[in-house]
């Protein structure tokens, strides 16, 4: 696992992988997927696609991982992989293409993406902001899952926003990514009633892999870019913020309402869910 890999090894896994797609069961070439997370809530995501990818009849294959460069975690702050890292190592996947960039606008790390030859990239909480030059390299384009009902509460804090607002509903929308955040066409959308006991992390445990489930139905669309052409644009005008919580936001002051307190209470802290 490196930042920038070294280009013959990567050629060679590239090689590897094609040639053991080659040697498979009779069927079309697999394409290629890339996917991009950081927390334990991608990694469950990611998880679902690397099962998904192996059956025979797959019509896709995880090419590469990118996700936040190791961080110091516990006690004796040791560099820890993410959570995505971590599964994708323990699920056998070559460290060499697990990209850990400091940013995605990175030029070594652009061209270590082309050299994957995407056709689709998939981002779940991977808490980077993704530049042009990024959406520009993937011809299906990149598709976020975003735990909200777009265009209700785009931002960091989807679920904690939610939590704190009281809402009765949330769910998990599908959309394409653009510059704009969490502004592109939505693909599809499910909704999810909101128990009164939730907390911000079960939550959005629970939205990420209904999200999970929701990409593997659309995957086929998208990557034929059918899904393109059904994609709904958000109506601006509904548009509301989750921006990340602060620390002062986490408080509880007694002379609120008995409500507020709950939801304050249900914020525990969650991931970051920027793309």
């Amino acid at each position: 696992m490196a930042r920038c890999s070294p280009p013959l090894l990567r050629r060679f896994f590239c090689c590897a992988a094609k040639s053991a797609s080659a040697t498979a069961a009779a069927g079309p070439k697999k394409k290629n997927i890339v996917f991009l997370g950081s927390p334990q809530v991608a990694a469950s995501v990611l998880d679902t696609l690397l099962a998904a990818s192996s059956s025979a009849d797959s019509a896709f294959q995880v090419a590469a991982v990118v996700t936040q460069p190791p961080a110091a975690k516990n006690r004796g702050r040791k560099l820890l992989p993410s959570a995505v890292a971590q599964l994708a190592l323990d699920r056998g996947f070559p460290s060499d293409l697990i990209f850990t960039p400091e940013r995605a606008g990175e030029e070594t790390f652009l061209s270590d993406l082309k050299e994957v030859r995407p056709e689709l990239c998939i981002t779940a909480a991977y808490g980077n902001i993704l530049p042009q030059r990024f959406l520009d390299i993937p011809p299906c384009g990149t598709v976020n899952i975003h735990p909200s009902l777009l265009p209700l509460y785009r931002g960091a804090a989807p679920v904690q926003r939610a939590l704190q607002d009281g809402v009765a509903e949330t769910g998990v929308s599908l959309a394409y990514t653009v510059r704009a955040l969490d502004a592109g066409p939505v693909i599809a959308c499910e909704r999810f009633s909101v128990d009164d006991c939730i907390k911000a992390p079960e939550l959005l445990a629970i939205l990420f892999n209904i999200g999970s489930k929701l990409l593997l139905d659309e995957l086929p669309s998208i990557l034929d870019g059918s899904a393109k052409q059904k994609a709904k644009p958000q109506d601006d005008s509904k548009v509301t913020l989750a921006p990340k919580m602060n620390s002062d936001e986490s408080w509880l002051t007694f002379d609120e309402e008995a409500r507020l307190l709950h939801n304050k209470d249900g914020q525990e802290p969650a991931q970051n869910c920027n793309s």
